[in-house]
């Protein structure tokens, strides 16, 4: 198979004594190690790839890299291994790879869709929100929604279960540094020589960045790419330093963690890949300081029929030619507005392709590289741009014409018309600055080089290189051994000097350029005639921007939306910019007036498999042991699943026993002599800083100021709804330093939660909350025995005015440093010990030797469950909902009256909380004593229920054998409970109704008396 566009004697990038067979939408084709599927299309002269989103129009690549909006393919070579919407720049080629084409039918070059293209008048933006709001019928939609999704959609998701595997790593650096060019590679070595722990992230499988791409550039002595080699074979050999390539950096989150994809088989075919060998790996990294080195992206110009196949930014057509030996075309049309393309031009000029003309916006460009162009014979048409081009699948043809004085209109009578196969344009470049914004650094607008720049950090981070809008190699390079040896002096290292050696190439390299960019190129069409794209995947153009401003929206963000530019699966990597300078003009303001769009991510699109990591099938809910587990397992413990993947011991049958009689045992026992219970398990967070107590305040619904050091508090939080959320007592370890627990199940959504709050409504508070549930093991012993137990493990002093009800003290219990709370969920004299995680066994097992002679039991959550309830004491997602609040559960007395706010206060003074029929926490005691209720059984007001449906008053929430009664006790939320006490309900069963009597959810008073039955 001959390769009619690939050259010989150029191709840093690939092998080609290693040849690899592919095939896309069919055909079979050859390229070489090295060649990305675009690169090895482009060489066997394909360049028509994909169809755009919404008109079906053709499409070609357009890029060299992640920013690549058009050229999306589905690879795979069945339904289970098979990612679609990847980008062909970034597909490494590999021996049998296959892919095809997406979003077109029934092939690729004749799309019926395309029908759309003929009809695009009567759907521009803002058609879908304008038209399927007619009739007003949800019918009507349903309708719409029908089609709408079978034309919608890129790729096709997998059918079948992904056979590969996806890792997770969470790793800690002094310096992470972000891009492998020549600032990042200058950083990660500044930072490695003074002896930091370093990561070095490169998106791409080699290491250089834009220097590959300079055939004639050296660094000091040697070759640039010889001194690219060098530099990373010495990072690699540095034991603290992980160098690796196919990685990006996707998100830049708080306190300095990042995202990092690394791709780690996508390149080697699917059979070839080791036992073991995860596909993708995602890196979960925390670092003391990062360096940014993300480099920059070329801008598109925005020209009539700019989006033709064969349009390609400059700077991709210059890396195709020197990185992969490839020429987009025979005889190439270079469209610029900046110096930058002119050295694309010389390079394919060099390679024998034609340049039939350099067409420069500018009235007159001078610089190294405009003489050089002219020198060598090169037409320049200064003042120029191109009108129109022509071409169904790939340009044939561009049409210029001179410029007016003012830049925004031609001078028509002038027309030139130029054949061609290509077009490399550049519209200027733009730095890569999606982390840093997303770390919550500032940008700031450059006018000289119209374009965004980093400003203020606001974490601990530095940009060097291109993403400065640095332009030249040895500029990069000085900044980036600078950024490294700061971010390595940041982390607390002694920055060693490193020479910054001499960068050279043979053509000069482009200066900045102060010139007014011409963010749309005027035609000589009137403007509604002109389709001038911006988003190319999403097929807006620069009147789609205008239309949206005559309809009203005047912010960015809901122009964004209307016209949905930016919002694609490149996120406007090279239109962003371009649309901003069109509404901006248009409005006769400036970028920095009208803002900026938000920078989200993640970067470049993460793989689901990635995301997931291992945690599917059986492993997504992996299974959690206590310390005490094994001691459980010792005493015949029969375990349940609780929330968080925790197991725990239920119940602790002896020889002969059932469930029942196992608890039966267990729960006399915590009430007349002493047992023991693992309650490890309990969500613990800790809750730190100035303003810990009064973030505290704002979440529970009492108050928390005045608490007293050693003092022990239970709170309730509720909702913005006012409904209960969560409790759990919370304990003053110190002025500014809280232990807060909460519900076993509720741990991870409480944390969750609670950081919610604190980074998006009170930022402001200083205080971290960090979630130390598995830190301590937790013995609680409960029961009247319990402070004789105690006493012989501590010399704390336990009597009860040294150590009350709600407090805790620090000491040592058993040999071990422990906290002791006295916090009862029993109602029994109880207290829950607390010791570092690993000693949580040593504990356990000085408690059983302790209890010896004192009729110590082990006790499990059965046990607890009834105990709770002879007491009245709710449990969060038995006895609640999402529908009560702390009146329904007859709890008033714990919502703080005179505090001017908490969450959830102001809902709870709505006229809808405070009505009487509203379910309210009851006690129910069955006619029949040994009748056991059903949980979750409904309740009705009569015995006799008529047709359905019959009014529901309630449900039964809780229902037990309590063997200190020696009868059944149920707890349920019933319509106006507190009315009807001492009256009777009835429970619908399937083939009967049990009669109860209604009484206060409380069946032992606090001396372990009866108070019902």
């Amino acid at each position: 198979m001959t390769q009619r566009y690939r050259l010989v004697g150029r191709g840093a990038d690939i092998d080609r004594s290693q040849s690899a067979d592919f095939a896309f939408d069919g055909r079979s084709y050859r390229g070489y190690d090295g060649d990305t599927l675009a690169s090895a299309l482009l060489a066997n002269g394909v360049h028509l790839l994909g169809r755009s989103f919404k008109y079906h129009r053709p499409r070609g690549v357009v890029s060299a890299g992640p920013e690549e909006p058009n050229a999306l393919v589905q690879l795979g070579p069945d339904a289970a291994r098979t990612d679609p919407n990847t980008r062909a720049t970034q597909v490494e080629l590999f021996d049998g790879l296959v892919a095809r084409s997406q979003n077109r039918w029934p092939s690729l070059r004749f799309d019926l869709q395309a029908v759309n293209d003929l009809i695009a008048p009567m759907i521009p933006a803002g058609f879908y929100y304008k038209t399927f709001m007619w009739p007003r019928s949800p019918k009507a939609w349903m309708v719409y929604e029908r089609f709408i999704r079978k034309a919608a959609g890129l790729g096709v998701s997998p059918r079948q279960p992904d056979p590969d595997r996806y890792d997770h790593v969470n790793a800690h650096c002094d310096v992470l540094v972000v891009g492998g060019g020549i600032a990042g590679l200058g950083a990660a070595l500044a930072a490695a020589r003074a002896g930091a722990r370093v990561i070095l992230a490169e998106d791409q499988a080699r290491f250089g960045g834009w220097l590959r791409s300079e055939p004639t550039a050296s660094v000091g002595d040697v070759a640039a790419l010889d001194w690219v080699a060098a530099t990373v074979a010495e990072l690699s050999s540095m034991p603290d330093v992980r160098v690796l390539p196919r990685t990006t950096g996707f998100g830049y989150y708080g306190h300095n963690w990042l995202g990092l994809l690394e791709r780690v088989a996508d390149h080697i075919p699917p059979h070839a890949v080791p036992a073991g060998t995860p596909r993708q790996r995602l890196w979960k990294v925390r670092a003391k300081q990062v360096v940014l080195a993300t480099g920059s992206i070329e801008r598109s110009l925005v020209f009539a029929e700019n989006d033709r196949p064969g349009i390609i930014l400059a700077g991709a057509v210059r890396a195709y030619l020197n990185r992969w030996g490839v020429k987009v075309g025979e005889r190439v049309v270079v469209a610029t507005g900046d110096d930058a393309a002119y050295a694309t031009a010389l390079d394919l000029a060099a390679a024998g392709v034609a340049v039939p003309a350099i067409v420069d916006t500018r009235p007159d460009p001078d610089g190294p590289l405009v003489r050089a162009a002219r020198a060598a014979g090169l037409p320049v048409y200064a003042g120029h741009a191109i009108v129109g081009t022509s071409g169904r699948l790939r340009v044939n043809e561009v049409r210029l014409m001179p410029l007016a004085a003012d830049g925004l209109s031609v001078r028509r009578g002038a027309e030139t018309t130029i054949a061609c196969d290509a077009v490399a344009m550049s519209g200027g470049w733009n730095p890569v600055l999606n982390l840093q914004s997303q770390s919550r650094g500032r940008l700031r607008w450059d006018e000289a080089r119209s374009t965004f720049m980093p400003g203020d950090s606001f974490q601990a981070e530095r940009s060097a290189g291109g993403c400065t809008g640095t332009i030249r190699f040895a500029d990069a390079l000085q900044e980036g051994l600078v950024a490294g040896a700061g971010a390595a002096e940041a982390a607390g290292l002694t920055a060693v000097a490193v020479a910054v050696p001499a960068v050279e190439t043979a053509q000069e390299e482009p200066e900045a350029d102060d010139s007014k960019p011409l963010w749309y190129v005027p035609s000589d069409r009137p403007a509604n005639a002109v389709r001038a794209f911006v988003d190319f995947q999403n097929d807006v153009t620069a009147k789609d921007l205008r239309l949206a401003l005559r309809e009203g929206m005047v912010s960015v963000e809901h122009v964004k939306r209307y016209t949905t530019t930016g919002m694609a699966t490149d996120q406007g990597k090279t239109g962003n910019v371009n649309a901003l300078g069109i509404v901006a003009q248009t409005m006769g303001r400036t970028i920095p007036e009208i803002g900026v769009t938000t920078f989200r991510p993640p970067y470049t699109p993460v793989t689901f498999g990635a995301i997931a990591g291992r945690s599917v099938k059986a492993l997504y809910a992996p299974i959690r042991r206590t310390p005490m587990h094994r001691w459980a397992e010792r005493h015949g413990a029969v375990f349940e699943n609780v929330g968080g993947g925790w197991k725990r011991a239920w119940y602790f049958p002896k020889p002969g026993e059932d469930m029942h009689a196992a608890v039966n045992r267990e729960v006399k026992a915590a009430r007349t002599s002493v047992g023991v219970m693992d309650a490890t398990t309990l969500g613990k967070i800790d809750v730190k800083g100035p303003d810990a107590a009064e973030f505290l305040n704002r979440v529970y619904t009492n108050a928390w100021a005045k608490l007293a050091i050693g003092g022990c508090r239970y709170g309730l939080m509720l909702g913005e709804d006012g409904m209960v959320k969560d409790d759990g007592v919370t304990t003053r370890l110190a002025d500014d330093h809280f232990h807060m627990t909460t519900t076993t199940g509720g741990a991870a959504t409480i944390l969750a939660w609670l950081e919610e709050w604190h980074q998006t409504e009170w930022p402001d508070l200083k205080v971290f909350l960090t979630s130390v549930t598995e830190q301590w093991a937790v013995a609680t012993i409960s029961g009247p025995r319990s402070r004789e137990l105690l006493a012989r493990l501590t010399d704390i002093d336990l009597s009860n005015e040294a150590f009350p009800h709600l407090s805790m003290r620090e000491g040592v219990v058993a040999g071990l440093k422990a906290r002791v709370f006295r916090i009862s969920f029993t109602g029994e004299l109880s207290y829950e010990i607390n010791v570092p995680a690993a000693q949580g066994m040593a504990l356990i097992e000085a408690i059983e030797a302790a209890g010896q002679g004192l009729d110590l039991v082990p006790y499990g959550t059965e046990a607890m469950h009834v105990l709770r309830a002879e007491k009245g004491f709710i449990i969060v997602g038995q006895e609640t909902d999402g529908t009560v609040t702390p009146g329904d559960l007859g709890m008033d007395w714990i919502v703080g009256k005179k505090k001017p706010d908490f969450i959830g206060k102001r809902s709870l003074d709505r006229t809808d909380t405070a009505r009487g029929d509203r379910k309210q926490l009851v006690g129910l005691l069955t006619d029949d004593p040994k009748l056991v209720l059903e949980e979750g059984a409904h309740i009705i007001d009569t015995a006799t229920p008529g047709a359905p449906p019959v009014p529901m008053l309630g449900h039964v929430t809780s229902s037990y054998w309590s063997p200190n009664l020696q009868r059944s006790i149920a707890m349920a939320m019933v319509k106006g409970g507190a009315e009807r006490l001492d009256g009777t309900v009835h429970i619908a069963m399937p083939d009967r109704t049990i009669p109860a009597k209604v009484v206060k959810p409380v069946f032992v008073d606090l001396e372990g008396a009866r108070l019902h039955g």
